[in-house]
């Protein structure tokens, strides 16, 4: 039983990771990609937030189509279609044809978010949910700390077009594990009653609960600090600070390492305290965290020791808010899981587009759009999370 929980956590995790796997180790590579084509910080910054727009756009069809067909064959879909977005990157001739089939890629990439958490939602509830769910993180968070310092060397090697080459063979090993390691979790039975028209009642149903909703905007605003980070960052430490590609692809690991790591206490913190009482700690720190970046960055202070010890406490903490909001926002849509899975993945990564966008239209080369990004986000899930769950329906520790 443990054996195969682990198990399924690994290949959850892993499907989970192909996406970011390829946000990630794409990053180190966004200012030779602009030498390379020719094209300006903004364009290059286009082909980021167009693969996140399409993320979001595609786990809205994704999530019912999975409630209606199963969960595998729609991933099969989304894996093949992912690998041959990831082609045409590679072979792109200029920056305007890498933003075009980099959105063709993401269409792909989005099948591993959504329906992996609809699958978790399948096989379990409560305290042992939020345990599997930081098990699939901790397998899906080697991405942010192996890929960036797999795509530095890449870079380094062979050139900017080997990241997507090597995204391609993650494709392929994706739909091996697909076909040889996970069963179908939504048998034939439970999906008689889903079609076009019950996935519409569905968004209709979860549109009007203001208890997921705000769930899922606590998590979206705690994703979207991420986000502001995962854009700005690679720019910031490398023509800012004066970083090499590998010195960046370090920095970067260690905060996605606090991440991981704390994520792992999910579970346990959940049974003893319940899920509610996580959620309200880690936001509240988080927050407080990110705010006090802010002001130190407000007060003239531009250094890169302080940037990167406050986004490891900050991101730490974001650690428990990102599988417990999860979770809690799944909790009672069992019926609807593929459904609730995939509007809760479009909100995140529509806000986290809108926070990319705001933080662009402010650059100037310095670090203070990004924390400014990043603190704004962070008061936002504060502010949702006091709304919410201030006194509302909760998961006891079980």
């Amino acid at each position: 039983m443990q054996s195969h929980f682990f198990r399924t956590a690994l290949v959850l995790g892993l499907l989970s990771a192909i996406g970011p796997f390829a946000i990630d180790m794409y990053l180190p590579a966004l200012p030779s990609i602009g030498q390379s084509l020719g094209a300006s910080m903004a364009a290059v910054q286009l082909s980021l937030m167009a693969f996140f727009v399409s993320m979001g756009i595609g786990q809205i069809i994704y999530g019912p189509v999975s409630d209606m067909f199963g969960r595998k064959a729609p991933l099969y879909f989304g894996l093949l279609l992912f690998a041959a977005g990831s082609i045409g990157c590679a072979l792109a001739p200029d920056v305007q044809t890498l933003v075009v089939l980099r959105f063709i890629q993401g269409l792909g990439a989005c099948a591993g978010m959504v329906i992996p958490r609809a699958i978790v939602r399948d096989l379990h509830t409560g305290h042992d949910a939020a345990r599997l769910m930081s098990l699939l993180m901790l397998v899906f968070s080697v991405s942010p700390i192996l890929a960036p310092l797999a795509g530095s060397f890449l870079i380094e090697w062979f050139g900017w077009r080997s990241v997507f080459w090597a995204v391609t063979v993650a494709a392929a090993l994706g739909l091996a594990l697909l076909a040889t390691s996970l069963p179908e979790t939504r048998p034939a039975a439970d999906r008689v009653n889903s079609s076009v028209g019950s996935a519409l009642a569905g968004y209709g149903k979860l549109l009007r609960d203001r208890h997921y909703l705000g769930l899922v905007l606590i998590g979206a605003f705690g994703m979207a600090s991420f986000f502001a980070y995962l854009a700005n960052s690679s720019f910031i430490m490398i023509d800012h600070y004066g970083l090499t590609p590998r010195e960046y692809s370090f920095t970067f690991s260690v905060n996605a390492a606090a991440f991981i790591g704390v994520s792992q206490f999910t579970g346990q913190l959940s049974q003893r305290f319940g899920l509610v009482k996580v959620v309200n700690f880690a936001v509240a720190g988080f927050a407080a965290v990110m705010g006090v970046l802010l002001l130190v960055n407000l007060a003239g202070v531009d250094r890169l020791d302080v940037l990167i010890a406050l986004l490891f406490v900050g991101f730490g903490f974001l650690g428990l808010v990102v599988p417990t909001t999860a979770v809690l926002a799944l909790e009672e849509h069992g019926e609807i899981a593929g459904t609730a899975s995939a509007l809760m993945g479009t909100i995140q990564f529509v806000v986290g587009a809108l926070v990319m966008a705001v933080v662009g239209l402010f650059v100037d080369g310095s670090a203070r759009p990004m924390v400014l990004g990043i603190a704004g986000s962070a008061i936002a899930a504060y502010g949702f999370a006091r709304f919410t769950l201030g006194g509302t329906r909760s998961v006891p520790a079980v």
